[in-house]
Formats: C-alpha cells, sequence, structure tokens
C-alpha cells in the first residue's frame, strides 16, 4: 500500500472559465494557470504521483511546455493513471477536498465527483469530494482563490 498527498491553489481572475473536477461551474471568475487550472484534479494528480514515487505534477506536465496551454486537466489525470499503472498500482481510493468561499458547491459535487471517478477509470464508490470554506480568512475565504487537497491511496495491482 501507498499514501499520497497532493495540494493545488490558483487565484480566481477575470475572463476565465471556473472549471472543477473536470466541471464547467457557472461564475463570474476562473482560476488562473496554465491549463484549465483545475485545483481539485492537480491535487489529485499530485497525490497520485506522490503514491507511486513519481515526482510531481510540474515534472511530467511544466507550464513551460506549450502542449499543455489550456490543456483540460482531465486529460493529464488520464495520463497520470497511464504512469501509474505502468509502475504497478492502482487506486484504492481518493479522499479529496475542495476549499472555496464561492460559489457554492453543492450543487455540482455529485457530478465532479462522477466525472473525477469516470476520469480515472474507477468505481464511483472509491472517490469522495468535499467543499469547504475557510470562513473568511485568507485568499480563500476573501474569494480570491480556490485550494484543494487530496490523498490516495494506491495498491499493488500487479
Amino acid at each position: 500500500m501507498r499514501v499520497g498527498i497532493g495540494f493545488d491553489s490558483h487565484n480566481l481572475v477575470p475572463r476565465r472559465k471556473l472549471v472543477l473536477g473536470g466541471v464547467e461551474i457557472p461564475f463570474d471568475r476562473g482560476l488562473e494557470g496554465h491549463s484549465d487550472a483545475d485545483v481539485l484534479i492537480h491535487a489529485v494528480i499530485d497525490a497520485l504521483l506522490g503514491a507511486a514515487c513519481l515526482g510531481n505534477i510540474g515534472d511530467h506536465f511544466p507550464d513551460t511546455d506549450g502542449r499543455y496551454r489550456e490543456i483540460a486537466s482531465t486529460k493529464l489525470l488520464v495520463e497520470t493513471m497511464e504512469k501509474v499503472r505502468h509502475v504497478g498500482f492502482g487506486v484504492v481510493n481518493v479522499d479529496s477536498v475542495i476549499i472555496a468561499e464561492r460559489p457554492k458547491l453543492s450543487p455540482y459535487m455529485e457530478t465532479m465527483r462522477k466525472t473525477v471517478a469516470q476520469t480515472m477509470n474507477v468505481p464511483h464508490d472509491r472517490l469522495s469530494i468535499k467543499a469547504k470554506t475557510t470562513e473568511g480568512k485568507d485568499a480563500t475565504g476573501r474569494g480570491e482563490a480556490i485550494a484543494a487537497y487530496a490523498v490516495v491511496l494506491l495498491d499493488e495491482s500487479g
């Protein structure tokens, strides 16, 4: 068994789509970044890579590489799952939390959960996504950013 933890955070900016968990969420701002800046999927990717001792998201998908400009993070997650499976691991479960004051994410949680599980090709019941606020504290609480944490448990499947 292997455990990995991931984290990501991006500022909210105008004239960008807000994508979380592979789902476009109606909002007046989106996350700033080289790709679609999906903090949830980026945190999951870093947790997967960490558990498999494969480095981090920047090692595999550097923001200096034009191939990843505006790319959907779901595509990066598919590639990450291939890397994890290639070294002999399968996903036992994923637990994650998105930290955002706004927008309210409860209407989108189940769609995000299904999208991420399908993208990872793991059963829906192995993936948990929660949303929390910081009640006005820090950049996420002031509505300037959104962050996410993820913990992944892998086992040898090969």
